[in-house]
C-alpha cells in the first residue's frame, strides 16, 4: 500500500458515563483524551441521571457522541441494568474499541463492564478498589464496584489503600496503576476565589459574617428513618447557634424531597434549596464553613478546600480521609451528628486540625497519568496486535 495514502489507525477509547459523579470525575480525562493526538475518543452517555448530568456536560463543554437516554420515571435498578446493557451492545458492536473506560460504582459502570466483557473488550476501571466490605453499604455502589473490579483488565486506582484492596481479591500488581482521584482535576480547574452567587438565595447569604453549613443526604441508606434523624440534627444545631445557616441541597429524588420538606421547610436558617450545577455548588462548599455529606465524591473534594467533612453514614469507602484527619465518621444517629457538630462549632482547635490536615485524595495531575498509561498499554497491544481486546 502507497504509505502516503495508508490509513492511520488511532487506539479507539470509549468512555461511558450516566451520572453528574460520574461525569465530573470522567470530564478531565476525556478532556486529555481529546487534545491527545494518538487517541481516537468517544463518549456515550446512558444518561441514568438526566438533568443533574446534563448540567456537569454543559459546563465541561462535553457533547456525547451517543446519549443512550436511558432514565424514566422511579426507574428500578433492574430497568437501568438492562436498558444499559442493551443499549450499549449496538454501540460497542458499531464503534469497535479497543478500550472502554468506566469510573467508579454506579449501575451505568457495572453494566457497561458487563458489556464489554461479552464482547471481549478490555476495560479500564477508573476510580477502582474502594471497599466498605460491606455489599449493601453503599447499596448497590459497593456490589457494583466489586463486580466491575472483577470484569476490568486495567485498574485505576486513586490511593495505595485502594491498590492494597485490589492486590487482597487477587488483582495483578501489573495490572494496578495508583493515579489520584481525577475529581480533585475537575475541582481545581472550576474554583474561583471571587466567586458571586446569582442563585436567589445563595445571593442573599452573608458568607464572611456567617458559619454555613452545607448538607447533602441522597443514598439509599439514608431513606426513611436516617434522613428523618439527619433533618433533626439540622434543626437542632440551628437552634443551639443562632449565628449559623445551614444550606441543605435537597436531591431532586421524591425519597429525599419529601422527607426534608416536610420536616425542615418551616426551619429559621435552614435553606433548602435543588441541587445545583456544579461550577456554583464547588464555590459553595470552598465558601461553607464544613460540610455534612453522605456523598462519596464531596468526602474527597472538600478536604481540598480545607473544610472538615462529617460523613453521615455508618462507614466509607474512602478511609484515607479519616486516616489523614479530614473527615470523620458520625453515622445518621441524631445525637450524634449534633455533638460532633457542636465539638467542631465550639472548638477552633478540633475544627482547625481537620481543616488543616493533608487531603490524600490527588494533586490535580490523574487524568494526565491515566492517559500515560493508556498510551503504553494501546501501544503495546497495538504492536503485538490484540488476544481477545485484552491488554497485553
Amino acid at each position: 500500500m502507497n504509505p502516503d495514502t495508508e490509513t492511520v489507525f488511532k487506539p479507539r477509547v470509549l468512555t461511558v458515563f450516566g451520572t453528574r459523579p460520574e461525569a465530573i470525575k470522567l470530564a478531565p480525562v476525556i478532556k486529555e483524551l481529546e487534545i491527545s493526538p494518538e487517541f481516537c475518543s468517544i463518549t456515550v452517555a446512558t444518561a441514568q441521571h438526566r438533568e443533574m448530568l446534563d448540567q456537569v456536560l454543559r459546563l465541561f463543554e462535553i457533547v456525547p457522541d451517543y446519549d443512550l437516554d436511558i432514565m424514566r420515571p422511579r426507574q428500578s435498578l433492574f430497568d437501568v441494568t438492562e436498558k444499559v446493557l442493551h443499549d450499549l451492545r449496538e454501540v460497542f458492536i458499531q464503534e469497535k474499541p479497543d478500550v472502554v473506560l468506566v469510573q467508579g460504582d454506579t449501575t451505568t459502570t457495572f453494566a457497561a463492564a458487563l458489556a464489554a466483557f461479552y464482547l471481549k473488550i478490555s476495560v479500564g476501571h477508573v476510580e477502582a478498589g474502594l471497599r466498605t466490605f460491606n455489599k449493601y453499604q453503599p447499596f448497590p455502589e459497593e456490589t457494583n464496584r466489586v463486580l466491575t473490579t472483577h470484569l476490568a483488565d486495567v485498574h485505576f486506582a486513586p490511593t495505595r489503600t485502594a491498590k492494597g484492596n485490589l492486590l487482597k481479591e487477587n488483582i495483578p500488581t501489573d495490572k494496578i496503576y495508583v493515579t489520584g482521584n481525577t475529581v480533585i482535576d475537575a475541582l481545581l480547574g472550576v474554583v474561583k476565589v471571587n466567586y458571586i452567587f446569582e442563585h436567589p438565595i445563595l445571593s442573599k447569604i452573608d458568607f464572611d459574617s456567617k458559619r454555613i453549613i452545607l448538607v447533602t443526604a441522597h443514598r439509599r441508606e439514608s431513606w426513611g428513618e436516617p434522613l428523618k434523624n439527619i433533618c433533626e440534627a439540622i434543626g437542632r444545631i440551628t437552634k443551639l447557634h443562632p449565628q449559623i445557616e445551614v444550606v441543605f441541597s435537597v436531591h431532586l429524588n421524591p425519597q429525599v424531597r419529601e422527607v426534608a420538606y416536610s420536616l425542615l421547610k418551616d426551619t429559621e436558617r435552614v435553606h433548602l434549596i435543588d441541587p445545583l450545577d456544579y461550577e456554583p455548588f464547588v464555590q459553595l462548599m470552598n465558601k461553607s464553613y464544613l460540610v455534612l455529606t453522605d456523598s462519596g465524591g464531596i468526602q474527597e473534594e472538600v478536604p481540598s478546600l480545607g473544610k472538615p467533612v462529617l460523613v453521615l453514614r455508618e462507614v466509607t469507602e474512602r478511609p484515607e480521609g479519616v486516616e489523614a484527619g479530614t473527615v470523620r465518621v458520625v453515622g445518621t444517629n441524631t445525637k450524634d451528628i449534633v455533638a460532633e457538630t457542636e465539638r467542631l462549632l465550639n472548638d477552633q482547635s478540633e475544627y482547625k486540625k481537620m481543616a488543616r490536615a493533608v487531603n490524600p485524595y490527588g494533586d490535580g495531575k490523574s487524568s494526565k497519568r491515566i492517559v500515560a498509561v493508556l498510551r503504553e498499554l494501546l501501544s503495546r497491544n497495538r504492536s503485538n496486535d490484540k488476544v481477545e481486546g485484552k491488554f497485553r
